[in-house]
């Protein structure tokens, strides 16, 4: 549950989001079809950071949107 707490906490949202800014940006410097690939691939921690849900959630058992990890306290 650390992990899931940390991600919804404004500083794991903001390196997902720029994590995602940087893999999207690298893949489409690239080109070619791996830096298409690694552009939308740079989609999931983008999108995870901006709308605060946790990929990862299920796997590790804990709640997919970050609003239900700090209401759990």
């Amino acid at each position: 549950m650390g992990l899931a707490r940390f991600m919804s906490s404004p500083a794991g949202r903001g390196i997902r989001i720029v994590a995602g800014v940087a893999l999207v940006a690298v893949g489409l410097t690239t080109g070619g079809v791996g830096g298409i690939v690694l552009a939308l691939v740079g989609l999931v921690p983008l999108y995870a950071g901006v709308a605060n849900v946790c990929m990862i959630a299920p796997i590790i058992r804990a709640p997919f949107r970050g609003k239900d990890v700090t209401a759990k306290g």
